[in-house]
């Protein structure tokens, strides 16, 4: 019995001097954090979700207090936390512009396949099968749910066999984007009022895209005419829009004859054709105008035209 007792109080000494011995090493080698970086940390949403490009959200807050990293790249925070991080670096906290992952895929390829697949449900997998996986198009969503499985923020879903993304819990992390193996998911500036998006890949020529989706871009390039501020570029046989000169008119959407273009998520009803005016009535032709009748010329007065007769003296008488 003493011997265990013995034993007890050389552990519990023994433990007290290794804990005074780390309590004093780790007072003489403590490396000084800057208190503004905590502040930071504090203020993040503790997501660790990487859309900053930094390993989780200490890191992030230790390269904003090194000057490294700019006080709105918190992809999750978005407006309001680069308010507050710029507050504590007594910095402005510049324009934030939102983003959101788009799916370029409206997924209306689904029908056409190439064989049928059983296997690993995971787009990587599949998209190391021969010809890429057994979506007809090259381009298309294969439906697998990569992208789903890596969101942090629950915020991607396949549905119908499509990637579909909720612009509501979207925090633009880019995780979808680096997880699809067709690289088909792209992050977008987003505008809140008339978002004009473009949900296609494909570079393939017209005739076949349409042999392989239902409303995929064939590349006619009538939007591209069609927009008023040259925001929409034909590359490859696809179009792209340019959301800096984007209005969100929606004109481009009217124009396409696949009713692939969507504004707002949604493809706009075509609107009717104006009808045409009636032709204005052709103007009924001026009369002609009759010769100016030239103007009577007087008769001569007799007194002015007839000489005078000459008056013969009557003889005088005598």
């Amino acid at each position: 019995m003493k011997t265990i007792i013995f034993a007890v109080l050389v552990l519990l000494v023994m433990g007290a001097a290794f804990g005074a011995i780390l309590a004093f090493a780790a007072k003489v080698f403590a490396v000084e954090k800057d208190p503004r970086e905590e502040a930071i940390a504090g203020c993040l949403p503790g997501a660790n979700c990487g859309g900053c490009g930094y390993p989780g959200c200490g890191g992030y807050a230790a390269a904003v207090v090194a000057g490294t990293a700019p006080v709105n790249a918190c992809a999750a925070g978005g407006e309001a936390v680069a308010k507050q991080i710029a507050e504590i670096m007594g910095v402005s906290a510049g324009e934030t512009v939102k983003q959101i992952a788009a799916v370029r895929c409206t997924g209306c390829g689904v029908d056409h396949t190439k064989y049928n697949y059983v296997g690993v449900q995971d787009c990587l997998a599949a998209s190391r099968l021969p010809g890429g996986g057994p979506l007809g198009c090259d381009y298309g969503c294969l439906g697998f749910g990569t992208c789903e499985k890596v969101c942090p923020f629950d915020a991607i879903h396949v549905i119908n066999g499509v990637a579909v993304v909720d612009e509501e819990k979207c925090k633009a992390c880019s995780k979808c984007v680096d997880a699809c193996p067709r690289h088909i998911i792209a992050l977008e500036p987003y505008k809140t009022k008339k978002h004009v998006a473009i949900p296609c890949s494909s570079h393939a020529k017209g005739p076949v895209v349409t042999k392989v989706c239902s409303n995929g871009c064939i590349g006619c390039s009538l939007c591209a005419k069609a927009c008023p501020k040259e925001a929409i570029t034909m590359d490859n046989f696809l179009a792209k829009i340019d959301y800096d000169k984007c209005i969100g008119c929606g004109i481009c959407a009217q124009k396409c004859p696949r009713g692939l273009i969507t504004v707002d998520g949604v493809v706009p009803e075509k609107k009717p054709a104006p009808a045409a005016k009636p032709a204005a009535p052709a103007a009924a032709p001026a009369a002609e105008e009759k010769p100016a009748e030239a103007p009577a010329v007087e008769a001569p007065k007799a007194e002015e035209t007839a000489p005078a007769a000459p008056t013969e003296e009557a003889p005088k008488a005598e």
